[in-house]
């Protein structure tokens, strides 16, 4: 079993800031005003975003990360994704990730983007988790890219849109 690389730190130490409209992002405590627990008790605070699309992302160099090009293009180790996200209860949010896989010149070799979710208002405001698995990618895979975020969808100053946290990439025997 191969380590898991985080992504979430308790400032944006990690992460290039790729949109930052509205109020920009910001960080703030679990569970945050109108919001809920994550599961997970080790967690404890969270990015939030605001009325203007926040995007952000981190870029792994797989050999950085201790994963040697032969390794990735003939064991071809599955790559889990996962991330947390919530809404506040009294607005609604949209969230949108996407996660590439790249080649050595950074071209796309594959690329797992959902349909972005949009919660209503009045939501429960649970944490909800998004995974995929990338297996049989094609040989070639260099860097991972992970982009995540999204806004409020009542244009509302501060930060009331869609909460992300505890975000993953585990590569797997």
């Amino acid at each position: 079993n191969l380590p898991l690389i985080p992504l979430l730190s308790e400032n944006f130490l990690h992460w290039t800031i790729d949109q930052n409209e509205g109020d920009k992002w910001k960080i703030e405590d679990l569970p945050g005003a109108h919001g809920t627990d994550l599961p997970d008790p080790d967690v404890h605070k969270y990015f939030v975003t605001s009325y203007g699309p926040c995007l952000k992302s981190q870029l792994i160099t797989l050999q950085k990360e201790g994963y040697w090009n032969e390794l990735m293009d003939e064991k071809r180790p599955e790559i889990v994704v996962k991330d947390w996200y919530a809404a506040r209860f009294d607005c609604g949010c949209r969230y949108e990730l996407t996660v590439q896989l790249l080649s050595e010149d950074y071209l796309v070799l594959e690329e797992f983007h959902p349909e972005p979710v949009v919660i209503e208002q009045w939501s429960d405001a649970v944490w909800r988790e998004v995974s995929h698995t990338f297996q049989n990618y094609p040989p070639g895979v260099r860097h991972i890219r992970f982009q995540h975020g999204g806004q409020d969808t009542q244009f509302w100053a501060g930060w009331y849109g869609v909460r992300v946290t505890n975000s993953s990439i585990t590569i797997g025997p």
